[in-house]
């Protein structure tokens, strides 16, 4: 694989390659979520705080969704280590920005709705983050089908995975998932009758029912009832996002009525 961007490129910085893809994806998605505070002409002097809450949040719980991640604890690293330099996971590190926004939002006391304002943003960060995962790490359990993955012997060693046989390009498929996902919400969400911050819900609660099917062709190891861990959390998870959808769509408050939805003024020469 391509553990450092002149590895990848064939010259430029020793940089490590998925750190880098990490922080393009911060980048598209601060300018996402500035365009769209603009277009919705929201100046409240607190987003930025927001902002701060979820990669404070994000950061912290994607290293602790994995300090336990081998079933053989040995093989784990000290929490400290862990934490400065451990494997991170995208589901805690959702679930970190969540909890650090509405954090930041008691601290800074600001009550209104904002996930339609992070839902562009995070997706962008998501494609960008799991380009940097198709580059460095395995790409998934072995398949039959010709657009498998093949490593060589060099990058089969550096991935922990298998040599000479096809692999799934499982991130091929999340990072296709989340381009259908941003185009349907810059497109259509964005304008449509859908409540106010429940953009964010939408598309998470769809992410997390086709992270729980491509696990099946990741190489996670399996720690219960031939589930992975990531399966395990979303067990969980997956319910409360739909049974949250029902309650509003039962009560009549998933969309808004048609004639209290006015669209934000765009933007000059925007499309």
């Amino acid at each position: 694989m391509f553990p450092t961007i002149d590895t990848l490129l064939g010259f430029g910085p020793p940089i490590d390659t998925h750190s880098a893809f990490v922080m393009l994806g911060l980048i598209a998605a601060g300018v996402i979520y500035w365009w769209e505070l603009r277009r919705r002409q929201v100046k409240d002097p607190r987003m930025p705080w927001l902002v701060i809450g979820a990669l404070a949040g994000g950061s912290i719980m994607a290293r602790l969704g994995t300090w336990v991640q081998h079933l053989d604890f040995s093989q784990n690293l000290p929490f400290t280590e862990h934490m400065i330099r451990g494997n991170a996971s995208i589901l805690s590190g959702l679930v970190g920005a969540w909890l650090g926004v509405h954090i930041a939002k008691k601290i800074v006391g600001y009550r209104e709705r904002t996930g339609d304002y992070f839902a562009p943003a995070v997706c962008a960060a998501l494609i960008l983050g799991r380009i940097g995962c198709l580059l460095t790490e395995n790409p998934g359990a072995p398949t039959r089908g010709g657009w498998g993955i093949v490593l060589t012997p060099e990058q089969a060693e550096y991935t922990h995975s298998v040599a000479g046989v096809g692999l799934h390009p499982s991130f091929v498929y999340e990072i296709a998932f989340h381009i259908v996902a941003f185009v349907v919400m810059w497109f259509w969400l964005r304008r449509s009758r859908l409540a106010p911050g429940e953009m964010l819900t939408v598309y998470i609660g769809a992410y997390a029912v086709f992270r729980f099917f491509v696990e099946f062709v990741r190489a996670n190891e399996v720690a219960f009832l031939g589930l992975t861990r990531p399966q395990m959390f979303l067990i969980v998870t997956i319910p409360l996002f739909a049974a949250r959808l029902i309650w509003l769509a039962r009560r009549g408050r998933l969309l808004v009525p048609r004639a209290a939805l006015v669209a934000p003024p765009a933007l000059k020469g925007s499309v």
